[in-house]
């Protein structure tokens, strides 16, 4: 009897053994709450960290959150000139992941300096600060993942490029490698989506360069803002996106981006900037992310993970630009099964 009882036990742990998936990660120990620097003063995580540029030296806000020596995630921002604020849904999936992370706001962002000097707006000179910010950090190959978002994904792929060697794994979250692709698929893809009076009023606008119509934003809202940027009616939008767009920098925005998300328009910065023919370079484990109603191409993002020597697609389907809000749970659980796989190296494509 003790014996078939036995035997029955075990048979019902095989069973739950074998139906049961792989966790996430493991829950993080007391150590992930406990402060790296005792002694010191607490600012509850935040730093100013002094960026060298050609123009002289600024402060860069940042604020770590967690403490685990393998995995730390430094979070790039979009815009350019947008801020920090729109992770903070990120506090709501990653701490229980032990999950370390920093929110860092570039240099020109709200919670840093803004130097009113034009000059300073180059994706390159971004790259040199994002260096800088990773040594300040003690960011290195053996714990150090790079997150960027939009135009954070240009410069974490830049970063990758010149520095790869201090990278354990990165992330491109809603951006394509290429911007003439990326406004050749706003042109012909989703514009044709409009309703056509509406498309030929916003072009008329872009015509006479009448961005700063308050009919061009009204328009783009509910015809395109709503349904690719943020999936969302615009009275739903959450707080911090709100905030983050209050915050933009409209000035190194329109310098490097253009006046919308409406494609890159005018003399942007970042107009011709196509890094297709350097992907193959990219040797470090790269989690690429996209929405099926992303202003960028699902198709082009899929195609970017083929192209790296460790790459893999994360489809959103309900997600657009701002997948991190409107398809929450596709996209938090990629991004930890992929920083937990590159941890314990069984990371496969």
């Amino acid at each position: 009897m003790k014996s078939a009882t036995l035997l029955t036990a075990l048979i019902a742990l095989f069973i739950l053994a074998c139906n049961t998936s792989e966790p996430l990660g493991v829950a993080p120990s007391n150590d992930y709450l406990q402060t790296p620097e005792p002694g010191k003063l607490q600012t509850g995580g935040v730093r100013m960290i002094d960026i060298q540029t050609p123009s002289g030296t600024f402060k860069v806000w940042t604020k770590r959150v967690g403490n685990n020596p393998t995995k730390k995630l430094l979070l790039l921002h979009g815009g350019p000139g947008g801020t920090h604020e729109l992770f903070e849904c990120f506090d709501s999936f990653l701490p229980q992941e032990g999950i370390e992370y920093y929110y860092y706001d570039q240099l020109g962002s709200y919670y840093s300096d803004q130097p009113q000097d034009s000059s300073l707006w180059q994706t390159e000179r971004f790259v040199e600060e994002v260096e800088q910010v990773r040594q300040a950090l003690g960011l290195n190959k053996d714990n150090f993942y790079l997150l960027g978002h939009s135009w954070g994904g240009i410069l974490a792929l830049e970063y990758a490029l010149k520095y790869q060697q201090h990278l354990k794994g990165m992330i491109i979250s809603n951006m394509m490698a290429s911007v003439p692709a990326y406004n050749e698929y706003a042109a012909e893809v989703l514009a044709p989506q409009m309703d056509p009076q509406v498309l030929a009023e916003l072009k008329e606008m872009e015509a006479r360069q009448d961005f700063d119509n308050p009919r061009y934003m009204e328009l783009l809202m509910p015809h395109f803002y709503t349904k690719h940027v943020l999936r969302m009616p615009v009275e739903e939008w959450p707080e911090p996106a709100n905030r983050m767009f209050k915050h933009l920098n409209p000035t190194i925005y329109v310098l490097m981006q253009g006046y919308s998300e409406f494609g890159i328009t005018g003399d942007a910065r970042l107009k011709e900037w196509d890094r297709t023919a350097d992907l193959p370079s990219i040797q470090v484990p790269t989690l690429t992310i996209g929405g099926a109603h992303d202003t960028m191409d699902p198709k082009h993002m899929e195609w970017m993970a083929t192209q790296v020597q460790q790459g893999r697609y994360l489809h959103c389907p309900e997600g657009s630009h701002c997948a991190m809000y409107d398809d929450q749970q596709t996209y938090f659980a990629g991004l930890i099964r992929f920083i937990h796989e590159v941890d314990r190296g069984n990371f496969k494509q």
